[in-house]
């Protein structure tokens, strides 16, 4: 039983990191891969457009 609560526990806490560091809103990692590849895309864009 104690075994079971520990591994319930641990998952909690695993699943409320994952939501502070990855999903947070506008700072997490997930934001932060986003802007960037935003950001890729759009240099990427331009220097394709000021191709002859």
């Amino acid at each position: 039983m104690r075994n079971i609560l520990i591994t319930v526990m641990m998952l909690i806490v695993v699943a409320l990191l994952f939501n502070t560091i990855i999903a947070q809103d506008g700072t997490g990692t997930k934001a932060r891969i986003e802007s960037q590849g935003t950001s890729a895309n759009t240099r990427i864009g331009n220097l394709m457009s000021s191709q002859p």
